[in-house]
């Protein structure tokens, strides 16, 4: 008995052996997929925006894929399904950009593939030189001014959610901001967001997420962290400005 446990107690070292490096692979490949993912929908987004001059709004809830129900694009409006939620803020409307891969309900997912994993999307609301909702607005850039929206505070990105200040106005506080002149986010939940710890985080509650997450105008984007309290499995990118204007200009939305 006792050697068929110390047998016993050998292979399961071997197993475990195995089986964590084989789970680290997966998840590795999974958070390159994601990368994948989300730099296609940066171009996407870029490619739409060349077309008509203006950023898409998000899907919600509701919109399988396509921008939210009411959304105006003379007027810049992104409509919020929910009171008190944010319609500028939501999933990514990949069904609005023929994006693939998306579920069957038309939302975009990153490589976990779940309800709780569909791709997220922001657009600033921010006014520039008195144009509302210049980035979802029909010639709202082009009448906004390159030189103005450069120099605007629109969508912070800041490497903790240590230390920020929600505002008004908001900032990255003592965080190191990333950027502070992003006219869009676009991010993954990570592998957390099923579970009840997905989104807890200071860090990733900055994020909207499956657990809600804040709305202001702070993001983060970190290293990845398993730490209990601190985690962050978040996968985050960003269209700035410049990619913005460069993309516009070479489709003529610019002069």
């Amino acid at each position: 008995m006792i050697e068929l446990a110390v047998v016993l107690v050998v292979v399961a070292l071997l197993l475990g052996s195995i089986l964590v490096p084989l789970q680290t692979q997966v998840e590795s490949r999974k958070i390159d997929e994601t990368q994948r993912i989300l730099d296609q929908a940066r171009e996407a987004i870029l490619g739409y925006a060349a077309a008509y001059g203006y950023f898409p709004c998000p899907a919600d809830a509701t919109s399988n894929g396509q921008e939210a129900s009411g959304t105006d694009h003379t007027t810049g409006a992104c409509p919020a399904s929910v009171t008190g939620t944010n319609g500028y803020f939501g999933f990514l409307p990949a069904a609005r950009l023929g994006f693939a891969p998306a579920d069957a309900n038309g939302y975009a997912v990153d490589a976990w593939g779940l309800t709780a994993n569909r791709i997220r999307y922001a657009v600033s609301s921010q006014t520039v030189n008195a144009i509302t909702n210049p980035f979802t607005r029909t010639n709202g850039m082009r009448n906004a001014g390159m030189a103005n929206i450069t120099n605007a505070a629109l969508l912070y990105v800041c490497n903790s959610g240590s230390g920020v200040f929600a505002g008004p106005p908001p900032n990255c506080g003592t965080a190191v901001a990333l950027t502070s002149n992003a006219p869009v986010m676009i991010w993954s939940a990570g592998p957390n967001a099923p579970t009840p710890i997905g989104g807890t985080s200071v860090h990733e509650a900055q994020n909207p997420n499956p657990n809600g997450g804040s709305t202001d105008r702070l993001f983060v984007s970190r290293l990845r962290s398993d730490m209990v309290g601190a985690e962050f499995d978040d996968i985050v990118t960003w269209i700035g400005s410049p990619a913005t204007f460069n993309r516009l200009i070479a489709s003529g939305q610019l002069p």
